[in-house]
């Protein structure tokens, strides 16, 4: 009986631990890709992004901007170049580089699991834990 407690709290920890691993690899993978534009806190202040012509969106806003909810599978999609940004064009497809043979289950807002390499998925776990004025993790 004490056995089966043991591995069922394991298990249920076992997905926080990995959110908490997942933002903190994935943060060192934003200051690596999105910082020089997106700024080291997420909210657009780069140092290249006063010379774009079009200013990269602020990060933390992403869930506020849409409704509340994260949109987690646009921002896979555009982060690994299957969703183009609109009228954007500069930003860079970093699917290539994100791609690895492990792979992650992050949870659409309906429940539904998606897979996607663990370097995407941890970045996007990051950018859910920066949000203001919205849930990033529904």
């Amino acid at each position: 009986m004490l056995m089966r407690l043991a591995v069922t709290l394991a298990m249920a920890a076992g997905p926080v631990w990995a959110q908490e691993a997942g933002a903190g690899e994935g943060r060192d993978l934003f200051l690596y890709f999105c910082a020089e534009c997106h700024g080291k806190d997420a909210a657009s202040q780069g140092p290249m992004a006063e010379m774009m012509a079009l200013q990269p969106p602020d990060l933390t806003r992403l869930a506020a901007r849409n409704n509340g909810a994260f949109p987690l599978e646009a921002v896979a999609k555009q982060i690994d170049g299957r969703q183009p940004v609109a009228a954007h064009g500069d930003m860079p497809v970093f699917g290539p580089s994100l791609d690895e043979d492990q792979y992650m289950a992050l949870a659409l807002p309906n429940g539904q699991p998606i897979m996607v390499p663990q370097a995407l998925g941890s970045l996007i776990t990051y950018l859910q834990s920066v949000q203001q004025g919205g849930s990033g993790s529904e």
